[in-house]
């Protein structure tokens, strides 16, 4: 039985997920705050623009860990989460609140969960894009 290992999300990935996202977002106009989670949850890299809401530093937070939990980009997780959705009750059922609001995307290697993105600060369709856009960088 042969196993593959595959390469953790490093911190040279996540500083090229941090620098492509506020690159995409700069030239959207658009300040964000954007956090990197690890496989495991743990942070690997945030930064906010000194210009972005506040705010954009917990929802980029909580937009990365939802779509690492779920294993899911956020944005395919908001209309679950409505009255008489699957995951109606989930967004109040943990310790650690989940957000369902896009902007945050799992990150893969090799068809395997690594970590996840999460941008907040702009529109979220706009977070999403540029989510995807470091996503697709790093690919």
């Amino acid at each position: 039985m042969s196993t593959t290992t595959i390469a953790p999300l490093t911190i040279e990935d996540a500083e090229l997920l941090v620098a492509t996202a506020r690159r995409a977002a700069e030239q959207a106009g658009v300040t964000v705050s954007v956090t990197v989670l690890d496989a495991g949850g743990h942070l690997l890299a945030f930064r906010r623009d000194d210009r972005a809401v506040l705010i954009s530093g917990e929802t980029s937070t909580r937009k990365a860990y939802t779509a690492l939990q779920l294993n899911a980009a956020t944005t395919d997780l908001v209309d679950a989460v409505q009255p008489g959705g699957p995951f109606h009750t989930l967004p109040t059922a943990l310790d650690r609140p989940l957000l369902f609001i896009a902007g945050g995307l799992p990150v893969h290697r090799d068809g395997r969960l690594i970590g996840a993105i999460g941008v907040g600060g702009g529109a979220p369709d706009q977070d999403h894009v540029f989510a995807t856009t470091a996503v697709q960088a790093l690919a």
